[in-house]
């Protein structure tokens, strides 16, 4: 896919951000989804909420990469923001879908980023994208955020779904709060310790999103996590070692729970999830290991 039309929505996320980047080093021409009216020439105008997308814009496109998202840790889940967090992935999935549904000529594909929340908690049970839905608020928006894009598989688009997991990156998402908090000397488990953590290093996930990208490969789900899952206790150590700080004051569940109101069940809830499909495609992980992601991730 060399020298390509790409466009991207939530450009200016952590992920949106280091695969602009990415793309537009190796020459490809990124087109940024706004929330405004468009500005500059690699920018295109769409509103989500209203469900409006300027199609016109993405004329050319071979592929679309669809990251946008209000945050589900950025603020407590009350009523207004779960309907927040639902509607900005159901409505705008929604819309993208439908508006390259309607192109004469729809992109090759679109990869529409959602994540391993569609599991639920597993325990210690591993799963993989042929596991079914699990229970949950977060299992029920997945579910309504992949299903929204429908009308994209109808019109033939190659439609993959990026199931992600907790990404190991300094710059924002999950780790980049546990980063400075180490640092600190201020770090430990969380509850029990006992919770998988699926994670996936910043430089994998967007070399991931990139092979999915560029391969002929897979439609449907695909889980980009590492291919080995760790106990939140293993991730403690494994951040006190590479960070060269002790990990000795253990986060009780009680305190999660009056912190982070209902999101304090996400953060302490265990999820295995194996990326069956990303490695029958040919992917090769830089950095498979917890030890090896938090390192590259603080360089």
């Amino acid at each position: 896919m060399a020298g390509m039309r790409i466009a991207i929505t939530g450009s200016t996320g952590l992920i949106g951000t280091a695969l602009t980047r990415s793309l537009r080093a190796d020459g490809h021409e990124v087109v940024r989804l706004v929330r405004r009216p468009a500005r500059a020439d690699d920018e295109v105008e769409w509103d989500p909420k209203r469900q409006y997308v300027d199609a016109a814009g993405l004329v050319g496109c071979a592929a679309v990469v669809h990251l946008a998202g209000a945050g589900v840790g950025d603020h407590r889940w009350t009523d207004a923001y779960k309907k927040e967090i639902r509607d900005s992935r159901v409505l705008g999935t929604a819309a993208l879908a439908e508006a390259l549904a309607s192109l004469d000529a729809p992109p090759e594909v679109l990869l529409c980023g959602t994540a391993i929340g569609y599991y639920g908690d597993t325990g210690d049970r591993p799963v993989d994208e042929d596991a079914p839905p699990g229970d949950g608020f977060l299992a029920g928006v997945c579910v309504e955020w992949e299903e929204a894009a429908a009308p994209a598989e109808e019109a033939g688009i190659r439609t993959v779904f990026a199931r992600t997991g907790l990404v190991v990156a300094r710059e924002g998402g999950a780790w980049g709060r546990l980063f400075p908090l180490f640092r600190a000397g201020l770090g430990g488990r969380l509850g029990s310790g006992r919770q998988y953590w699926s994670f996936i290093a910043l430089h994998d996930h967007i070399a991931a999103l990139r092979h999915l990208l560029e391969s002929p490969g897979p439609a449907g789900p695909v889980n980009l996590t590492a291919p080995e899952p760790v106990t939140n206790r293993e991730v403690t150590a494994a951040m006190a070692e590479v960070l060269h700080r002790p990990a000795l004051l253990p986060v009780p569940a009680v305190a999660l729970r009056v912190a982070l109101g209902e999101f304090s069940e996400d953060v302490l809830g265990s999820q295995r999830v194996l990326p069956r499909r990303l490695l029958d495609s040919g992917f090769r992980f830089a950095f498979p290991t917890v030890a090896g992601a938090i390192a590259a991730a603080r360089r």
